[in-house]
């Protein structure tokens, strides 16, 4: 087994957490993020009161309000959460770098050596949970092992806000009683085919000649050895500059309108430009979304000949995308979104023609600025204005219909 040890920190419950720091009347109560009951979507948190009635994290809304009706339905506001987010992992940078953040509201960390910081490696975990409990006021779970897998489910098991070390050779004592689907990587699919194997603990698992396993299952057969006998990755990936940037929103009825579509389009691109500006990066593709009303769904791309990073490139780019997608087409839009990829660092002398010239690279700074301090919807352009009927404005943006809270 790995010498290292692996902390993983997760917060639980995160969306309905940090809801329930800004209202704590919703504390000890079912509550559900992710939308409206009667409204589409699926369950992005569910309060630990809420699961006691089977409640659980991309369950659809419809099936959520059945099962606990009595429960309070937020839709939630990613930015909230994003900020939140972004304090949790100052918090942790500042007891060790190296981190690797997993989603808002867990991250790994490499904390091999730092007992003689803290005392032992537990302490540090404490003075963790107590640091996000003092300045954040959430509850976090944290699981201590010597790879990741191991870390993952003893973090899972320490749920709600406790703390388990799993001590270097006690892996396989820890994991053995537990059962199969509690291993990470052991979803509803190949739990049933281990079931069919008479397979039902992690430990009947781990007693699977790897070869038995590798025939079965192919290269994750090796995976599932590893980790039900305790190893697994111990290897903290820091995090890169982001790959890609999107955008997307579900729309609350499916539309033909195409002058709807537009403006949408526009303002979700806006707000990928001004995360492109905000990284200082520039992007050569733009790639757009849609899913109709059967749930079909297509992508449509473009490569850049010329770097972008403005809005109006990024959305002429993305209309031109669209124009076709929608010609012929009978079926309503029930989701759209925009991103763009392969992100470089800005280089070269952009020519003065292009959109991104630069008097127009002035002015969307400009915007960036005014729009940081006074929200986004203090400056819009005549396309979106369409939106200020449709939409409600929360914290000074558009509240759009996003799936899982992505944005």
């Amino acid at each position: 087994m790995s010498d290292r040890r692996i902390m993983l920190v997760d917060l639980d419950a995160f969306f309905v957490s940090v809801e329930q720091v800004l209202n704590p009347e919703l504390r000890g109560k079912p509550v559900v993020v992710g939308g409206r009951p009667g409204g589409r979507g699926v369950v992005a948190a569910a309060s630990y009161e809420a699961r006691k009635f089977g409640l659980h994290s991309a369950m659809p809304l419809k099936t959520a309000v059945r099962l606990c009706p009595q429960a309070i339905y937020i839709e939630g506001n990613y930015s909230r959460y994003r900020e939140a987010s972004k304090k949790f992992m100052v918090i942790l940078a500042d007891f060790t770098p190296f981190l690797e953040p997993m989603g808002l509201d867990e991250a790994y960390l490499d904390v091999t050596g730092f007992e003689s910081l803290h005392g032992s490696i537990r302490e540090m975990g404490l003075a963790i949970k107590r640091r996000i409990q003092d300045e954040l006021r959430l509850p976090a779970s944290i699981g201590v092992a010597s790879s990741k897998p191991v870390a993952k489910v003893a973090s899972e098991k320490s749920k709600p806000d406790g703390l388990i070390e799993v001590p270097r050779g006690g892996e396989a004592a820890f994991l053995t009683p537990l059962p199969v689907g509690d291993l990470p990587g052991v979803g509803e699919k190949v739990g049933q085919v281990l079931k069919g194997m008479g397979i039902i603990t992690i430990g009947q698992l781990a007693k699977v000649p790897l070869n038995a396993l590798k025939n079965r299952f192919g290269v994750f057969g090796e995976v599932l050895y590893d980790r039900s006998n305790g190893g697994g990755s111990d290897k903290i990936e820091l995090p890169d500059a982001a790959k890609s940037i999107s955008r997307s929103t579900t729309f609350e009825k499916d539309t033909r309108n195409k002058a709807f579509l537009y403006a949408t389009l526009r303002y979700l691109g806006e707000r990928v430009g001004a995360d492109l500006r905000r990284q200082r990066r520039v992007a050569r593709c733009v790639t757009l979304k849609l899913r109709f009303s059967d749930f079909t769904t297509i992508t449509r791309n473009r490569s850049l000949q010329q770097s972008a990073y403005s809005d109006e490139r990024i959305y002429n780019t993305g209309a031109r995308l669209l124009e076709p997608a929608l010609a012929g087409e009978k079926k309503p839009v029930r989701l759209i979104g925009i991103g763009v990829s392969n992100l470089v660092e800005p280089g070269g002398q952009l020519s003065l023609l292009e959109n991104t010239g630069e008097r127009l690279t002035q002015l969307e700074n400009t915007i960036d600025r005014i729009r940081d301090r006074y929200g986004f919807t203090s400056i819009q352009t005549g396309r979106t204005l369409l939106l200020k009927d449709v939409y409600l404005e929360e914290e000074k943006a558009y509240r759009l219909h996003t799936p899982g809270l992505s944005k």
